[in-house]
C-alpha cells in the first residue's frame, strides 16, 4: 500500500508554504491522506482507504512494531507528523508506513501543482526512495 519506489526528477519552482495541504492519493491510489497544519507543523493522516474484500472489514496497523498497536485501524492513523517548510522543501518530519511497520525521517517536494513527491529515508536524506502522491480532487 505505500512501500517507496524510486524516481528521480528535477526540482521544480519554489512553492508557498500552503501548497500542500489538501488530500493526496497514495502512489497505488488505495489511500487518500489529508494534509494540514498544526500550529507550525505539517501534518498528514489517513482520510480514505480502498475496500479489501467484502469493504466491510477494519484494516489494521498489524504490522506495527509495538504489539499494543497492532489492533488500531489504519483509517484515521497520522502517518506524517512534524514536516516545516523552509525553501520550498517541508522536512524534518517523519512517516509512517503501515505496511511496514517502520517509521521515517521524511520530506516533501512539490514536483508540480498536482504530484508531491514523498521522500523517506533512514539516516541520510539523499539515501531513501522517494514515491509520487497525486492530488485527489
Amino acid at each position: 500500500m505505500f512501500l517507496f519506489t524510486i524516481t528521480l526528477s528535477p526540482s521544480v519552482q519554489a512553492q508557498s508554504e500552503g501548497a500542500i495541504l489538501g488530500t493526496w492519493f497514495n502512489t497505488e491510489k488505495s489511500a487518500k491522506i489529508e494534509i494540514i497544519k498544526n500550529g507550525s507543523e505539517f501534518m498528514g493522516k489517513i482520510i480514505w482507504l480502498e475496500p479489501e474484500g467484502n469493504g466491510e472489514e477494519t484494516i489494521l496497523d498489524s504490522e506495527n512494531s509495538d504489539p499494543k498497536l497492532r489492533e488500531r485501524p489504519i483509517m484515521g492513523l497520522t502517518i506524517l507528523q512534524g514536516l516545516k517548510y523552509g525553501d520550498g522543501i517541508w522536512k524534518d518530519g517523519k512517516i509512517y508506513d503501515p505496511e511496514s511497520g517502520k517509521t521515517y525521517s521524511c520530506e516533501l517536494k512539490l514536483k508540480n501543482n498536482n504530484i508531491l513527491e514523498v521522500k523517506g529515508y533512514l539516516g541520510f536524506s539523499w539515501v531513501g526512495r522517494t514515491v509520487e502522491w497525486t492530488k485527489a480532487y
